[in-house]
Protein backbone atom coordinates (compact mmCIF):
# COMPACT_ATOMS: atom_id res chain seq x y z
CA UNK A 1 0.00 0.00 0.00
CA UNK A 2 1.33 3.46 -0.92
CA UNK A 3 2.21 5.72 2.02
CA UNK A 4 -0.50 8.28 1.20
CA UNK A 5 -3.08 5.50 1.08
CA UNK A 6 -1.94 4.35 4.54
CA UNK A 7 -2.23 7.93 5.81
CA UNK A 8 -5.72 8.32 4.34
CA UNK A 9 -6.77 5.00 5.85
CA UNK A 10 -5.43 6.09 9.25
CA UNK A 11 -7.28 9.42 9.03
CA UNK A 12 -10.52 7.57 8.36
CA UNK A 13 -9.85 5.37 11.40
CA UNK A 14 -9.02 8.46 13.48
CA UNK A 15 -12.37 9.99 12.58
CA UNK A 16 -14.33 6.82 13.32
CA UNK A 17 -12.66 6.34 16.69
CA UNK A 18 -13.23 10.00 17.58
CA UNK A 19 -16.92 9.78 16.78
CA UNK A 20 -17.33 6.79 19.09
CA UNK A 21 -16.08 8.87 22.00
CA UNK A 22 -17.93 12.15 21.41
CA UNK A 23 -20.50 12.87 24.10
CA UNK A 24 -22.95 15.74 24.39
CA UNK A 25 -22.11 16.18 28.06
CA UNK A 26 -18.37 16.68 27.23
CA UNK A 27 -16.76 17.61 30.57
CA UNK A 28 -20.07 16.88 32.27
CA UNK A 29 -19.18 13.19 32.02
CA UNK A 30 -16.99 13.75 35.08
CA UNK A 31 -18.06 14.43 38.66
CA UNK A 32 -16.56 17.02 40.96
CA UNK A 33 -15.54 15.68 44.34
CA UNK A 34 -18.42 17.22 46.26
CA UNK A 35 -19.77 15.97 49.60
CA UNK A 36 -21.49 13.14 47.71
CA UNK A 37 -18.04 11.71 46.99
CA UNK A 38 -16.38 12.74 50.25
CA UNK A 39 -14.78 9.34 50.76
CA UNK A 40 -12.83 9.85 47.51
CA UNK A 41 -11.38 13.20 48.61
CA UNK A 42 -10.04 12.78 52.14
CA UNK A 43 -6.33 13.29 52.80
CA UNK A 44 -4.72 9.90 53.56
CA UNK A 45 -1.33 11.46 54.38
CA UNK A 46 -2.22 13.38 57.56
CA UNK A 47 -3.39 12.36 60.97
CA UNK A 48 -7.09 13.19 61.52
CA UNK A 49 -8.15 15.77 64.05
CA UNK A 50 -5.75 18.58 63.17
CA UNK A 51 -6.70 21.92 64.69
CA UNK A 52 -5.09 25.32 65.17
CA UNK A 53 -6.11 28.76 66.33
CA UNK A 54 -7.59 31.06 63.64
CA UNK A 55 -5.34 33.82 62.39
CA UNK A 56 -6.35 37.46 61.93
CA UNK A 57 -3.63 39.04 59.84
CA UNK A 58 -2.75 41.77 57.34
CA UNK A 59 -0.16 40.74 54.78
CA UNK A 60 1.15 41.86 51.39
CA UNK A 61 0.47 38.68 49.44
CA UNK A 62 -1.64 35.56 49.83
CA UNK A 63 -0.71 32.67 47.55
CA UNK A 64 -3.16 29.79 47.07
CA UNK A 65 -1.25 26.60 46.39
CA UNK A 66 1.94 25.07 47.80
CA UNK A 67 3.05 23.09 44.76
CA UNK A 68 5.75 24.01 42.27
CA UNK A 69 4.05 27.32 41.39
CA UNK A 70 3.48 28.38 44.99
CA UNK A 71 7.05 27.57 45.97
CA UNK A 72 8.52 29.40 42.97
CA UNK A 73 6.32 32.43 43.69
CA UNK A 74 7.47 32.43 47.32
CA UNK A 75 11.11 32.22 46.30
CA UNK A 76 10.58 35.02 43.78
CA UNK A 77 8.93 37.25 46.38
CA UNK A 78 11.85 36.71 48.73
CA UNK A 79 14.29 37.62 45.97
CA UNK A 80 12.30 40.81 45.37
CA UNK A 81 12.65 41.66 49.06
CA UNK A 82 9.04 40.80 49.91
CA UNK A 83 8.93 38.71 53.05
CA UNK A 84 5.37 39.36 54.22
CA UNK A 85 3.25 36.67 52.53
CA UNK A 86 1.14 33.62 53.26
CA UNK A 87 0.83 30.33 51.36
CA UNK A 88 -2.46 28.42 51.79
CA UNK A 89 -3.00 24.82 50.76
CA UNK A 90 -5.47 22.03 51.48
CA UNK A 91 -2.57 19.56 51.65
CA UNK A 92 -0.48 18.85 54.70
CA UNK A 93 2.87 19.88 53.18
CA UNK A 94 4.53 21.39 50.13
CA UNK A 95 4.41 19.43 46.89
CA UNK A 96 1.10 20.04 45.12
CA UNK A 97 0.45 17.11 42.81
CA UNK A 98 3.49 15.35 44.28
CA UNK A 99 1.97 15.59 47.73
CA UNK A 100 -1.23 13.89 46.58
CA UNK A 101 0.11 11.42 44.03
CA UNK A 102 1.92 8.64 45.85
CA UNK A 103 0.41 5.71 44.01
CA UNK A 104 2.65 2.71 43.27
CA UNK A 105 4.94 3.26 40.30
CA UNK A 106 4.41 7.02 40.27
CA UNK A 107 7.26 9.03 38.74
CA UNK A 108 7.76 12.02 36.48
CA UNK A 109 7.64 11.44 32.73
CA UNK A 110 9.87 14.45 31.99
CA UNK A 111 13.58 14.14 32.69
CA UNK A 112 14.16 14.86 36.38
CA UNK A 113 17.19 17.07 35.67
CA UNK A 114 14.86 19.62 34.09
CA UNK A 115 11.63 18.78 35.92
CA UNK A 116 12.64 18.99 39.59
CA UNK A 117 12.75 22.66 40.58
CA UNK A 118 15.79 24.51 41.90
CA UNK A 119 18.35 21.71 41.70
CA UNK A 120 21.27 24.12 41.56
CA UNK A 121 19.94 26.23 44.42
CA UNK A 122 19.39 23.23 46.68
CA UNK A 123 22.47 21.29 45.57
CA UNK A 124 20.42 18.16 44.93
CA UNK A 125 21.01 15.59 42.18
CA UNK A 126 18.11 13.25 41.29
CA UNK A 127 18.94 9.56 41.44
CA UNK A 128 17.22 8.58 38.17
CA UNK A 129 16.52 10.11 34.76
CA UNK A 130 12.83 9.79 35.67
CA UNK A 131 12.63 10.29 39.41
CA UNK A 132 10.05 8.49 41.55
CA UNK A 133 7.30 10.54 43.14
CA UNK A 134 8.70 10.10 46.63
CA UNK A 135 11.93 11.77 45.52
CA UNK A 136 10.09 14.69 43.92
CA UNK A 137 8.05 15.20 47.09
CA UNK A 138 11.26 15.19 49.13
CA UNK A 139 12.69 17.88 46.83
CA UNK A 140 9.60 20.00 47.49
CA UNK A 141 10.16 19.64 51.22
CA UNK A 142 13.84 20.46 50.70
CA UNK A 143 12.87 23.68 48.92
CA UNK A 144 10.55 24.54 51.80
CA UNK A 145 13.41 24.16 54.26
CA UNK A 146 16.08 25.79 52.08
CA UNK A 147 14.09 29.00 51.62
CA UNK A 148 12.42 28.91 55.06
CA UNK A 149 8.94 28.71 53.57
CA UNK A 150 7.30 26.64 56.29
CA UNK A 151 6.67 29.64 58.62
CA UNK A 152 4.68 31.24 55.77
CA UNK A 153 2.48 28.20 55.12
CA UNK A 154 -1.03 27.47 56.34
CA UNK A 155 -1.52 23.79 55.51
CA UNK A 156 -4.68 21.69 55.81
CA UNK A 157 -6.53 24.91 55.09
CA UNK A 158 -8.95 25.87 52.32
CA UNK A 159 -10.21 29.25 51.15
CA UNK A 160 -13.86 29.86 52.00
CA UNK A 161 -14.27 33.36 50.58
CA UNK A 162 -12.14 35.95 48.83
CA UNK A 163 -13.58 39.41 48.16
CA UNK A 164 -12.10 42.67 46.91
CA UNK A 165 -12.54 45.53 49.41
CA UNK A 166 -12.85 48.59 47.18
CA UNK A 167 -12.38 51.07 50.01
CA UNK A 168 -9.22 49.46 51.34
CA UNK A 169 -7.92 48.25 47.93
CA UNK A 170 -7.23 44.87 49.47
CA UNK A 171 -8.46 41.29 49.29
CA UNK A 172 -10.36 39.99 52.32
CA UNK A 173 -9.94 36.25 52.65
CA UNK A 174 -11.54 33.77 55.01
CA UNK A 175 -10.61 30.11 55.40
CA UNK A 176 -11.92 26.80 56.63
CA UNK A 177 -9.84 27.30 59.80
CA UNK A 178 -11.58 30.57 60.67
CA UNK A 179 -8.69 32.73 59.44
CA UNK A 180 -9.34 36.33 58.40
CA UNK A 181 -6.61 37.64 56.14
CA UNK A 182 -6.25 40.98 54.42
CA UNK A 183 -3.87 40.99 51.46
CA UNK A 184 -2.88 43.56 48.86
CA UNK A 185 -2.22 40.86 46.26
CA UNK A 186 -4.02 37.55 45.86
CA UNK A 187 -2.27 34.96 43.67
CA UNK A 188 -4.07 31.77 42.66
CA UNK A 189 -1.54 29.02 42.02
CA UNK A 190 -3.85 26.06 42.39
CA UNK A 191 -2.14 23.93 39.76
CA UNK A 192 -3.56 21.59 37.12
CA UNK A 193 -3.05 18.15 38.65
CA UNK A 194 -4.36 18.56 42.15
CA UNK A 195 -8.16 18.34 41.95
CA UNK A 196 -9.10 14.76 41.22
CA UNK A 197 -12.13 14.02 39.05
CA UNK A 198 -14.31 10.93 38.84
CA UNK A 199 -16.28 9.65 35.86
CA UNK A 200 -19.98 10.30 36.42
CA UNK A 201 -20.81 6.59 36.31
CA UNK A 202 -24.25 5.38 37.29
CA UNK A 203 -24.04 3.57 40.63
CA UNK A 204 -20.51 4.70 41.42
CA UNK A 205 -21.34 4.82 45.14
CA UNK A 206 -23.08 1.42 45.05
CA UNK A 207 -19.87 -0.58 44.78
CA UNK A 208 -19.55 -2.73 47.90
CA UNK A 209 -15.80 -3.29 47.70
CA UNK A 210 -13.00 -0.80 48.32
CA UNK A 211 -12.70 2.10 45.86
CA UNK A 212 -10.42 5.12 45.68
CA UNK A 213 -8.81 7.56 43.26
CA UNK A 214 -5.12 7.10 42.46
CA UNK A 215 -4.40 10.49 44.06
CA UNK A 216 -5.75 9.16 47.37
CA UNK A 217 -4.07 5.76 47.40
CA UNK A 218 -4.98 3.53 50.36
CA UNK A 219 -1.90 1.53 51.32
CA UNK A 220 -3.77 0.41 54.42
CA UNK A 221 -5.89 -1.71 52.07
CA UNK A 222 -3.31 -2.67 49.45
CA UNK A 223 -0.35 -3.07 51.74
CA UNK A 224 3.11 -1.91 50.78
CA UNK A 225 4.12 1.69 50.12
CA UNK A 226 5.29 3.79 47.15
CA UNK A 227 8.54 1.79 47.29
CA UNK A 228 7.35 -1.60 48.64
CA UNK A 229 5.18 -4.37 47.09
CA UNK A 230 1.44 -4.37 47.80
CA UNK A 231 1.36 -7.63 49.71
CA UNK A 232 -2.33 -7.41 50.69
CA UNK A 233 -3.50 -7.85 47.09
CA UNK A 234 -2.30 -11.38 46.45
CA UNK A 235 -5.83 -12.81 46.76
CA UNK A 236 -7.68 -9.75 45.44
CA UNK A 237 -9.47 -9.00 42.15
CA UNK A 238 -8.59 -5.44 41.18
CA UNK A 239 -10.08 -3.22 38.51
CA UNK A 240 -8.69 0.08 37.26
CA UNK A 241 -10.69 2.59 35.23
CA UNK A 242 -8.50 4.73 33.01
CA UNK A 243 -5.53 4.11 30.73
CA UNK A 244 -3.76 7.49 30.72
CA UNK A 245 -0.42 8.64 32.09
CA UNK A 246 -1.29 7.50 35.63
CA UNK A 247 -2.63 4.07 34.75
CA UNK A 248 0.38 3.08 32.65
CA UNK A 249 2.47 3.43 35.81
CA UNK A 250 -0.01 1.76 38.17
CA UNK A 251 -0.97 -1.28 36.07
CA UNK A 252 2.49 -2.96 36.15
CA UNK A 253 2.55 -2.62 39.94
CA UNK A 254 -0.93 -4.12 40.28
CA UNK A 255 0.03 -6.87 37.84
CA UNK A 256 2.88 -7.95 40.12
CA UNK A 257 0.74 -7.91 43.26
CA UNK A 258 -2.89 -8.81 42.59
CA UNK A 259 -4.56 -12.12 41.88
CA UNK A 260 -6.45 -10.65 38.90
CA UNK A 261 -6.27 -7.21 37.27
CA UNK A 262 -8.95 -5.83 34.95
CA UNK A 263 -7.96 -2.72 32.99
CA UNK A 264 -11.07 -0.83 31.79
CA UNK A 265 -10.16 1.17 28.70
CA UNK A 266 -12.02 3.91 26.88
CA UNK A 267 -9.11 5.25 24.80
CA UNK A 268 -5.64 3.65 24.64
CA UNK A 269 -2.59 5.79 25.26
CA UNK A 270 0.41 5.95 22.94
CA UNK A 271 3.26 4.35 24.89
CA UNK A 272 6.87 4.77 23.85
CA UNK A 273 10.07 3.56 25.46
CA UNK A 274 11.04 5.22 28.74
CA UNK A 275 14.56 3.78 29.22
CA UNK A 276 15.04 4.98 32.77
CA UNK A 277 18.59 4.98 34.08
CA UNK A 278 20.65 6.27 37.04
CA UNK A 279 22.10 9.80 36.96
CA UNK A 280 25.81 10.24 37.54
CA UNK A 281 26.27 12.84 40.35
CA UNK A 282 29.73 13.57 38.99
CA UNK A 283 28.26 14.74 35.71
CA UNK A 284 26.00 17.21 37.51
CA UNK A 285 28.81 18.49 39.71
CA UNK A 286 30.89 19.24 36.60
CA UNK A 287 28.21 21.45 34.98
CA UNK A 288 28.67 25.24 34.88
CA UNK A 289 26.25 27.57 36.70
CA UNK A 290 22.95 27.94 34.86
CA UNK A 291 23.07 24.44 33.41
CA UNK A 292 19.52 23.53 34.50
CA UNK A 293 17.88 26.48 32.77
CA UNK A 294 19.97 25.92 29.64
CA UNK A 295 18.84 22.30 29.59
CA UNK A 296 15.19 23.28 30.14
CA UNK A 297 15.24 25.74 27.25
CA UNK A 298 16.95 23.16 25.02
CA UNK A 299 14.23 20.61 25.81
CA UNK A 300 11.46 23.13 25.14
CA UNK A 301 12.98 24.00 21.78
CA UNK A 302 13.40 20.34 20.85
CA UNK A 303 9.78 19.40 21.54
CA UNK A 304 8.30 22.46 19.83
CA UNK A 305 10.10 22.26 16.55
CA UNK A 306 12.86 24.86 16.96
CA UNK A 307 15.49 22.12 16.59
CA UNK A 308 18.44 23.20 18.74
CA UNK A 309 21.88 22.33 17.37
CA UNK A 310 22.30 19.69 20.10
CA UNK A 311 19.55 17.66 21.75
CA UNK A 312 20.77 17.72 25.36
CA UNK A 313 18.03 15.55 26.86
CA UNK A 314 17.75 12.97 24.06
CA UNK A 315 14.63 11.23 25.40
CA UNK A 316 11.51 9.85 23.77
CA UNK A 317 9.73 13.20 23.90
CA UNK A 318 12.48 15.09 22.09
CA UNK A 319 12.74 12.34 19.48
CA UNK A 320 9.02 11.96 18.80
CA UNK A 321 8.07 15.64 19.05
CA UNK A 322 11.10 17.02 17.21
CA UNK A 323 9.06 18.39 14.32
CA UNK A 324 6.68 21.35 14.48
CA UNK A 325 3.85 20.66 16.91
CA UNK A 326 1.22 23.10 15.80
CA UNK A 327 0.33 21.92 12.30
CA UNK A 328 0.42 25.59 11.25
CA UNK A 329 1.96 24.98 7.84
CA UNK A 330 1.99 27.84 5.34
CA UNK A 331 1.49 25.75 2.18
CA UNK A 332 -0.37 22.55 1.25
CA UNK A 333 3.01 20.86 0.71
CA UNK A 334 4.16 21.76 4.21
CA UNK A 335 0.85 20.59 5.65
CA UNK A 336 1.21 17.26 3.86
CA UNK A 337 4.73 16.82 5.20
CA UNK A 338 3.64 17.52 8.77
CA UNK A 339 0.77 15.08 8.33
CA UNK A 340 3.20 12.43 7.10
CA UNK A 341 5.55 12.97 10.06
CA UNK A 342 2.63 12.80 12.48
CA UNK A 343 1.45 9.54 10.93
CA UNK A 344 4.94 8.03 11.10
CA UNK A 345 5.28 8.77 14.82
CA UNK A 346 1.90 7.27 15.65
CA UNK A 347 2.37 4.29 13.36
CA UNK A 348 5.68 3.60 15.06
CA UNK A 349 3.91 3.56 18.42
CA UNK A 350 1.21 1.27 17.06
CA UNK A 351 3.87 -1.05 15.66
CA UNK A 352 5.50 -1.11 19.10
CA UNK A 353 2.30 -2.60 20.51
CA UNK A 354 2.53 -5.48 18.03
CA UNK A 355 6.17 -6.01 18.91
CA UNK A 356 5.46 -6.30 22.64
CA UNK A 357 1.96 -7.70 23.20
CA UNK A 358 1.66 -11.42 22.45
CA UNK A 359 -2.10 -11.69 21.87
CA UNK A 360 -3.03 -10.09 18.52
CA UNK A 361 -6.58 -9.23 19.60
CA UNK A 362 -5.38 -7.47 22.75
CA UNK A 363 -2.63 -5.71 20.81
CA UNK A 364 -5.12 -4.33 18.31
CA UNK A 365 -7.26 -2.86 21.10
CA UNK A 366 -4.22 -1.18 22.69
CA UNK A 367 -3.32 0.79 19.55
CA UNK A 368 -3.92 4.56 19.64
CA UNK A 369 -5.79 5.87 16.60
CA UNK A 370 -5.40 9.65 16.70
CA UNK A 371 -2.76 12.30 16.00
CA UNK A 372 0.35 12.65 18.14
CA UNK A 373 -0.80 15.92 19.75
CA UNK A 374 -4.29 14.75 20.68
CA UNK A 375 -3.28 13.14 23.96
CA UNK A 376 -0.15 13.17 26.07
CA UNK A 377 2.46 10.78 24.72
CA UNK A 378 3.41 8.32 27.45
CA UNK A 379 6.64 6.45 28.03
CA UNK A 380 6.96 3.18 29.94
CA UNK A 381 8.84 -0.08 29.71
CA UNK A 382 6.41 -2.34 31.61
CA UNK A 383 2.85 -1.24 30.80
CA UNK A 384 2.34 -3.00 27.47
CA UNK A 385 4.34 -5.96 28.74
CA UNK A 386 1.84 -6.36 31.60
CA UNK A 387 -0.80 -7.60 29.16
CA UNK A 388 1.33 -10.68 28.53
CA UNK A 389 0.73 -11.76 32.12
CA UNK A 390 -2.07 -14.32 32.60
CA UNK A 391 -3.59 -12.34 35.49
CA UNK A 392 -3.99 -9.07 33.51
CA UNK A 393 -7.11 -8.60 31.39
CA UNK A 394 -7.92 -5.70 29.07
CA UNK A 395 -11.60 -4.75 29.13
CA UNK A 396 -12.01 -2.54 26.09
CA UNK A 397 -15.23 -0.50 26.13
CA UNK A 398 -15.07 0.37 22.41
CA UNK A 399 -14.70 4.06 23.18
CA UNK A 400 -17.75 4.28 25.44
CA UNK A 401 -16.13 4.00 28.85
CA UNK A 402 -17.68 2.29 31.84
CA UNK A 403 -21.26 3.51 32.18
CA UNK A 404 -22.52 1.54 35.18
CA UNK A 405 -21.18 0.11 38.42
CA UNK A 406 -23.08 -2.30 40.67
CA UNK A 407 -22.35 -3.51 44.18
CA UNK A 408 -20.19 -6.22 42.60
CA UNK A 409 -18.29 -4.08 40.10
CA UNK A 410 -18.34 -2.40 36.65
CA UNK A 411 -20.67 -3.56 33.91
CA UNK A 412 -19.41 -3.59 30.30
CA UNK A 413 -21.36 -5.06 27.38
CA UNK A 414 -23.77 -6.69 29.80
CA UNK A 415 -21.05 -8.45 31.79
CA UNK A 416 -20.61 -7.66 35.46
CA UNK A 417 -16.99 -7.80 36.66
CA UNK A 418 -16.83 -8.84 40.29
CA UNK A 419 -14.04 -7.00 42.08
CA UNK A 420 -12.61 -6.51 45.55
CA UNK A 421 -10.91 -3.22 44.71
CA UNK A 422 -11.79 -0.58 42.10
CA UNK A 423 -9.16 2.08 41.36
CA UNK A 424 -10.07 5.26 39.51
CA UNK A 425 -7.19 6.54 37.37
CA UNK A 426 -9.51 9.16 35.92
CA UNK A 427 -7.25 12.16 36.14
CA UNK A 428 -7.71 15.72 37.27
CA UNK A 429 -9.62 18.86 36.38
CA UNK A 430 -7.38 20.63 33.87
CA UNK A 431 -9.48 22.77 31.52
CA UNK A 432 -12.55 23.21 33.71
CA UNK A 433 -13.36 26.68 34.99
CA UNK A 434 -10.94 28.31 37.41
CA UNK A 435 -13.61 28.53 40.11
CA UNK A 436 -14.20 24.78 39.93
CA UNK A 437 -10.49 24.04 40.25
CA UNK A 438 -9.97 26.51 43.09
CA UNK A 439 -13.01 25.49 45.10
CA UNK A 440 -14.06 29.09 45.86
CA UNK A 441 -15.44 31.98 43.84
CA UNK A 442 -13.50 35.28 44.09
CA UNK A 443 -15.71 38.37 44.31
CA UNK A 444 -14.43 41.46 42.52
CA UNK A 445 -15.49 45.05 41.98
CA UNK A 446 -19.19 45.71 42.54
CA UNK A 447 -19.76 42.29 44.05
CA UNK A 448 -19.32 40.50 40.72
CA UNK A 449 -18.18 36.90 41.08
CA UNK A 450 -15.41 35.51 38.90
CA UNK A 451 -17.76 32.72 37.79
CA UNK A 452 -20.11 35.42 36.47
CA UNK A 453 -17.41 37.43 34.69
CA UNK A 454 -15.99 34.21 33.19
CA UNK A 455 -19.31 32.54 32.49
CA UNK A 456 -18.41 32.30 28.79
CA UNK A 457 -14.76 31.42 29.45
CA UNK A 458 -11.65 33.22 30.64
CA UNK A 459 -11.13 36.99 30.18
CA UNK A 460 -7.50 37.91 30.82
CA UNK A 461 -4.42 39.75 29.74
CA UNK A 462 -1.66 37.17 29.24
CA UNK A 463 -3.69 34.71 31.32
CA UNK A 464 -2.68 36.67 34.43
CA UNK A 465 -4.72 39.86 34.96
CA UNK A 466 -8.49 40.21 34.61
CA UNK A 467 -10.75 43.22 34.48
CA UNK A 468 -12.88 43.85 37.56
CA UNK A 469 -10.57 41.84 39.81
CA UNK A 470 -7.76 44.19 40.85
CA UNK A 471 -4.57 42.66 42.24
CA UNK A 472 -5.77 39.15 41.43
CA UNK A 473 -2.94 37.33 39.67
CA UNK A 474 -3.76 33.99 38.06
CA UNK A 475 -1.06 31.36 37.72
CA UNK A 476 -2.40 28.79 35.26
CA UNK A 477 -2.04 27.98 31.57
CA UNK A 478 -5.48 29.09 30.32
CA UNK A 479 -4.89 32.03 27.92
CA UNK A 480 -1.24 31.74 28.93
CA UNK A 481 1.66 29.57 27.87
CA UNK A 482 2.32 25.92 28.38
CA UNK A 483 5.12 23.45 28.02
CA UNK A 484 5.63 19.73 28.15
CA UNK A 485 8.02 20.50 30.99
CA UNK A 486 5.55 22.28 33.26
CA UNK A 487 8.33 23.34 35.61
CA UNK A 488 9.89 25.42 32.83
CA UNK A 489 6.58 27.15 32.14
CA UNK A 490 6.06 27.89 35.83
CA UNK A 491 9.55 29.30 36.15
CA UNK A 492 8.81 31.79 33.36
CA UNK A 493 5.34 32.72 34.63
CA UNK A 494 6.10 33.01 38.34
CA UNK A 495 9.00 35.35 37.59
CA UNK A 496 6.46 37.57 35.79
CA UNK A 497 3.99 37.46 38.68
CA UNK A 498 6.54 38.40 41.31
CA UNK A 499 7.81 41.20 39.04
CA UNK A 500 4.28 42.65 38.96
CA UNK A 501 4.03 42.57 42.73
CA UNK A 502 7.47 44.11 43.24
CA UNK A 503 6.88 46.81 40.59
CA UNK A 504 3.59 47.79 42.20
CA UNK A 505 5.30 48.09 45.57
CA UNK A 506 8.18 50.16 44.19
CA UNK A 507 5.93 52.45 42.10
CA UNK A 508 3.30 53.15 44.72
CA UNK A 509 0.58 51.33 42.80
CA UNK A 510 -2.33 50.34 45.01
CA UNK A 511 -4.23 48.33 42.42
CA UNK A 512 -3.76 46.92 38.92
CA UNK A 513 -6.17 45.16 36.58
CA UNK A 514 -6.51 44.50 32.85
CA UNK A 515 -8.66 46.66 30.63
CA UNK A 516 -11.47 44.99 28.69
CA UNK A 517 -9.87 46.18 25.45
CA UNK A 518 -6.56 44.52 26.35
CA UNK A 519 -8.32 41.28 27.24
CA UNK A 520 -10.12 41.23 23.90
CA UNK A 521 -6.95 42.04 21.98
CA UNK A 522 -5.05 39.28 23.75
CA UNK A 523 -7.74 36.71 22.98
CA UNK A 524 -7.75 37.75 19.32
CA UNK A 525 -3.98 37.32 19.27
CA UNK A 526 -4.28 33.85 20.78
CA UNK A 527 -6.92 32.80 18.28
CA UNK A 528 -4.89 34.04 15.34
CA UNK A 529 -1.70 32.36 16.53
CA UNK A 530 -3.46 29.10 17.38
CA UNK A 531 -5.81 28.66 14.45
CA UNK A 532 -3.63 25.92 12.94
CA UNK A 533 -3.62 23.88 16.10
CA UNK A 534 -7.30 24.69 16.63
CA UNK A 535 -8.10 22.89 13.39
CA UNK A 536 -5.86 20.00 14.43
CA UNK A 537 -7.43 19.74 17.89
CA UNK A 538 -10.97 19.81 16.53
CA UNK A 539 -10.25 16.52 14.74
CA UNK A 540 -8.82 14.88 17.86
CA UNK A 541 -10.37 12.21 20.00
CA UNK A 542 -11.91 13.80 23.11
CA UNK A 543 -9.56 14.45 26.02
CA UNK A 544 -8.69 17.25 28.42
CA UNK A 545 -6.54 18.68 25.61
CA UNK A 546 -9.67 19.78 23.73
CA UNK A 547 -12.09 20.03 26.67
CA UNK A 548 -13.48 16.57 25.86
CA UNK A 549 -14.55 17.74 22.41
CA UNK A 550 -16.74 20.58 23.72
CA UNK A 551 -17.68 23.15 21.06
CA UNK A 552 -18.66 26.03 23.33
CA UNK A 553 -17.54 29.63 23.71
CA UNK A 554 -15.97 28.74 27.07
CA UNK A 555 -13.89 26.03 25.41
CA UNK A 556 -12.93 28.47 22.64
CA UNK A 557 -11.86 31.14 25.13
CA UNK A 558 -9.96 28.73 27.37
CA UNK A 559 -7.15 28.42 24.87
CA UNK A 560 -3.41 28.23 25.39
CA UNK A 561 -0.71 30.26 23.69
CA UNK A 562 0.48 27.90 20.94
CA UNK A 563 3.94 26.79 20.03
CA UNK A 564 7.22 27.32 21.80
CA UNK A 565 6.86 28.40 25.43
CA UNK A 566 9.59 30.96 24.88
CA UNK A 567 7.34 32.88 22.45
CA UNK A 568 4.83 33.37 25.26
CA UNK A 569 7.63 34.34 27.62
CA UNK A 570 8.76 36.95 25.08
CA UNK A 571 5.28 38.53 25.19
CA UNK A 572 5.64 38.91 28.94
CA UNK A 573 9.15 40.30 28.64
CA UNK A 574 8.10 42.90 26.06
CA UNK A 575 5.23 43.96 28.30
CA UNK A 576 7.55 44.40 31.26
CA UNK A 577 10.10 46.28 29.17
CA UNK A 578 7.48 48.68 27.77
CA UNK A 579 7.75 50.67 30.97
CA UNK A 580 4.15 51.92 31.09
CA UNK A 581 2.24 48.70 31.89
CA UNK A 582 0.20 48.72 28.65
CA UNK A 583 -3.32 47.33 28.72
CA UNK A 584 -3.93 47.81 32.43
CA UNK A 585 -5.69 50.25 34.70
CA UNK A 586 -3.79 51.29 37.81
CA UNK A 587 -4.58 53.37 40.87
CA UNK A 588 -2.08 54.91 43.24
Amino acid sequence: MAEQDRIDEAKARYKAEREKRLREDAQGQYSQLTDEYEEFDHDPWVEPGFTREPMVETTQVVVVGAGFAGMLIAKGLLEQGITDFRIIDKAGDFGGTWYWNRYPGCMCDVESLIYLPLLEETGYTPTMKYAPASEIFEQCQRIGRRFDLYPHALFQTEIDTAAWDEDASRWTITTSRGDQLSAKFFITAGGILHKAKLPAIEGINDFAGRAFHTARWDYGYTGGSPTEPMDHLKDKRVGIIGTGATAIQVVPQLARSAKEVYVFQRTPSPVGERANAPIDPGWVEAQPPGWQRERMVNFTEAVTGDKPAVNLVGDGATRLLWEDTQQAAATPEEQAELERLDFEVMQGLRDRVDEIVDDPETAEKLKPWYGKHCKRLCYHDEYLQSFNRPNVHLVDTNGLGVRRVTAAGPVVDGREYELDLLVYASGFEVTTGLVSRLGFDPVGVGGVKLSERWEDGAHTLHGVLTNGFPNLLVCHFIQAGFGLNFHHYLQELTAHLTWIVATAEESGISSIEATVEAEDAWLAQLWEAGKGFGRYSAACTPSFHNSEGARTMAAARNVVHPGNLMRYSEHLERWRDAGDLPGVTITR
